[in-house]
């Protein structure tokens, strides 16, 4: 009996161990399951979050901060003034830094947004249609035509040129970041716009007088019409002045005849 307790003990124990060994895989791997790393974070949204995490923008996130443009593109991409989404050209610091000193320091408030607005398109572009793009390109800045802010971008394969009447700059063709709201592109200068740092544009030639139409002389009708009269006029005296003379011939023949008379009388008589 006291064999048999001691073999069913053995059993109960293996049976245990067995157990234990059987379940130790299941912790390990719920322990391997709770160490894993976290997934990433969401790619940042904000204009500002995606310049800080580049690097190398100082100046223009603080020029977007001023002016509070930062601002204004967050809460258009939140909202659907802009439903095309929105496109920025962000110069690095050395850009600014090539700059003539007071470049930025003469503008006034309004005018470094207007700075800023230059470097925002109201669309996304992404680098497969930067080839493709209308020109010139439409800035939050405003009108296109010479003399304000017109913007073309011109690309051959890689190579991608910005060009603004006043610099030309060179685009990188892979963008800091690309979704379908917002693309952001590194530009190796500084926009400077026409309109705040163009020479003036000359006055536009003045419209050519029009041609004066000389008038012609018309001739009157009453002109016309009498003409035959005159005609007429004329031929009357003429046939006149013909009869008189005839009335004249006349008269002169009748006396040459009264004397040829009168003298044949008197040698009549005589005889």
């Amino acid at each position: 009996m006291a064999a048999a307790s001691h073999l069913a003990a053995l059993v109960t124990m293996l049976i245990v161990a067995a157990a234990a060994l059987s379940a130790a895989p299941v912790a390990r791997g719920q322990d391997a399951s709770a160490s894993a790393p976290a997934p990433a974070p969401a790619a940042p949204k904000t204009i500002t979050a995606i310049l800080t995490k580049a690097g190398q923008f100082t100046k223009f996130l603080q020029l977007l901060q001023s002016t509070r443009e930062a601002e204004q593109i967050t809460n258009q991409l939140k909202g659907k003034s802009s439903s095309g989404g929105l496109t920025v050209f962000a110069p690095p610091d050395n850009a600014f830094t090539a700059l003539p000193v007071g470049t930025l320091n003469s503008l006034s408030d309004q005018q470094k947004t207007s700075l800023v607005q230059f470097h925002v398109v109201s669309q996304v572009m992404p680098s497969s249609q930067l080839e493709t793009v209308s020109n010139p390109l439409r800035t939050q800045a405003g009108e296109t035509v010479p003399g304000k802010y017109p913007l073309n971008i011109t690309a051959d394969g890689t190579n991608v040129n910005v060009s603004t009447g006043v610099v030309n700059a060179t685009l990188d063709g892979t963008p800091l970041y690309a979704s379908d709201r917002l693309v952001v592109y590194q530009v190796n200068k500084v926009l400077l716009p026409w309109a705040l740092y163009g020479p003036p544009l000359p006055p536009a030639p003045a419209p050519a007088p029009a041609e004066s139409k000389k008038k012609k002389k018309k001739v009157a009708p009453d002109a016309v019409a009498d003409a035959p009269a005159a005609d007429e006029a004329a031929g009357t005296t003429t046939s006149e002045a013909a009869a008189r003379r005839g009335m004249r011939g006349v008269g002169a023949g009748s006396s040459y005849v009264a004397v040829a008379v009168a003298a044949a009388a008197v040698w009549w008589w005589g005889v």
